[in-house]
C-alpha cells in the first residue's frame, strides 16, 4: 500500500509540474517544463549522492578508520543481500544518519559523529538497518527525484512571479500566474512531505524485520530526537530540502510542522515499532553486535 500511494503521489507531482508548465506559458511552456523535469532528474540521478555528501562534509571511513561501523553495517548489508554500501562519518554535534545513492550498487550510508557518541551499539544496529531499508527500496533515488520535481516547480513559479511568465500563453490570464506561483510550491511541498512520510514508515517496519529487534531503532528514535531538539544542525539549516533524508528531522521548525513536517511523528513511529516487538514476542537483550 506504501508503494503503490507513494506512486500516485509521484505521478501527480509530475502531473502538477507540467501543468505548472503550460499554465504558465500554455503548450510551449509544458513543453520547456517537460525537458526540464527530464534534465533536472537526469542531474540529480547521477550526482546527487556526492552532493549531498559534500554539503555536509562527510568523509568516508573503513574497518581501519570506524571499525565498529564499518561492521555493523557489513553484517546488515549481508544478511540483507545488498551490496557493501560505501560508509561515512559527517562532523555533525546532532545524533542523525541519513543514506544517499542512485541505486543499491550506488549507495552510500552517512552517521553523524553525534550519533556514534550517543547510541548504543545496538541502537546504531536499528539506524543503519533503517537505512539500509531506504537503500534496498530505492527511497534514496526515489527522494532524490522528488526533491529535485518539487525543487523545479518553485523555480517555475519564481519565473512566473517575477518575470511574468509568458502570461499571453497562459490560459489564466494574470491572475493565474499569480495563484499558479503562490499555490504551485505550496502543493508541491505537501506531496513531497507526504512521501517522505511514507517511506520513513516503511523503513522503519523493514529496518526493524532486518534487525529482528525493533525496540532497538524505537530507542535510537527517542534518543535521536531528544538530543536533535537541543542541538543544531547547521549544515541542514542551510540545506533544508535535504532534511527529509535524515532518520530524525535535523530542522528546528516553526508552525505548521505537522502540516509540513518531513517526517512522521516520532511518537507514533515509536509506538508501532513498539507494537512490532509485541507481536514479534521479542524483548530487548544483548544482540550480534556486543
Amino acid at each position: 500500500m506504501n508503494l503503490f500511494r507513494t506512486g500516485i503521489l509521484m505521478a501527480f507531482l509530475t502531473g502538477l509540474f507540467i501543468a505548472v508548465g503550460y499554465l504558465i506559458g500554455g503548450g510551449p511552456g509544458m513543453a520547456i517544463a517537460f525537458l526540464f523535469a527530464a534534465g533536472t532528474n537526469l542531474f540529480a540521478y547521477w550526482n546527487s549522492d556526492k552532493m549531498v555528501l559534500s554539503m555536509y562534509g562527510a568523509r568516508a571511513v573503513d574497518e581501519t578508520t570506524a571499525p565498529d561501523l564499518v561492521h555493523i553495517v557489513r553484517q546488515l548489508a549481508e544478511a540483507d543481500g545488498l551490496p557493501m554500501p560505501k560508509v561515512y562519518i559527517a562532523e555533525n554535534d546532532q545524533p542523525n544518519a541519513f543514506a544517499t545513492g542512485r541505486s543499491p550498487e550506488h549507495a552510500a550510508v552517512c552517521a553523524t559523529s553525534g550519533l556514534l557518541r550517543s547510541v548504543s551499539k545496538e541502537e546504531l544496529a536499528g539506524v543503519l538497518a533503517h537505512e539500509l531499508s531506504h537503500v534496498k527500496n530505492r527511497d534514496t533515488l526515489t527522494m532524490t527525484i522528488v526533491a529535485t520535481v518539487g525543487g523545479a516547480i518553485g523555480m517555475l513559479a519564481n519565473f512566473a512571479f517575477f518575470l511574468g511568465g509568458g502570461r499571453r500563453n497562459n490560459p489564466l490570464g494574470f491572475v493565474g500566474v499569480i495563484l499558479v506561483s503562490i499555490l504551485a510550491p505550496i502543493a508541491a511541498m505537501l506531496v513531497q512531505m507526504a512521501i517522505s512520510r511514507s517511506r520513513e514508515f516503511e523503513a522503519d517496519r523493514s529496518g526493524a524485520v532486518l534487525s529482528g529487534r525493533p525496540l532497538w531503532l524505537a530507542s535510537a528514535l527517542e534518543r535521536i530526537e531528544s538530543a536533535a531538539e537541543r542541538i543544531e544542525n547547521p549544515e541542514a539549516e542551510a540545506n533544508p530540502a535535504t532534511a527529509h533524508m535524515f532518520i530524525v528531522n535535523p530542522l528546528h521548525g516553526g508552525g505548521l510542522s505537522g502540516l509540513f513536517a518531513s517526517h512522521p511523528s516520532t511518537e507514533e513511529r515509536i509506538a508501532r515499532l513498539k507494537a512490532m516487538a509485541t507481536e514479534m514476542g521479542q524483548a530487548p537483550k544483548p544482540g550480534p553486535w556486543d
